[in-house]
């Protein structure tokens, strides 16, 4: 467990919200497990059934930006160096980065449910 000091030198994760929309998705997509750079990319892709395409350079300085937050981190070791590109590097959310993403997660839900509260969307989608 960490100590005190520690515990209270870590960022809150509303310290975080509200996310950018890129930076949501990318959030989103390592959750269920590691990802490399262009798996990230197709899956955004995917779950906005295309509406979010983004560029290799605007996810690349998104990644770097999340890293230095630590909201991700770079496994140290390749899931399957056998059948992989080397030059692959995978990722995966910290305790932070998950925390900060179910946060945003909330957030909108909150969004939702006060448009829906007040009739400017259905209460059943």
């Amino acid at each position: 467990m960490p100590s005190r000091s520690a515990r209270s030198t870590a960022p809150a994760p509303e310290s975080f919200i509200p996310l950018h929309r890129d930076t949501f998705h990318i959030l989103v997509s390592p959750a269920d497990r590691y990802r490399h750079v262009s798996a990230v990319m197709q899956d955004v892709l995917q779950r906005t059934d295309g509406a979010l395409r983004l560029s290799p350079s605007s996810l690349y300085a998104s990644i770097r930006r999340l890293l230095e937050s630590r909201l991700i981190e770079e496994l140290a070791e390749r899931p399957d160096p056998d059948h992989d590109d080397e030059r692959r590097r995978y990722y995966r959310l910290t305790p932070l980065g998950r925390a900060v993403a179910i946060a945003e997660a909330s957030r909108l839900q909150r969004l939702l449910a006060d448009a829906r509260a007040t009739g400017l969307l259905p209460r059943r989608i």
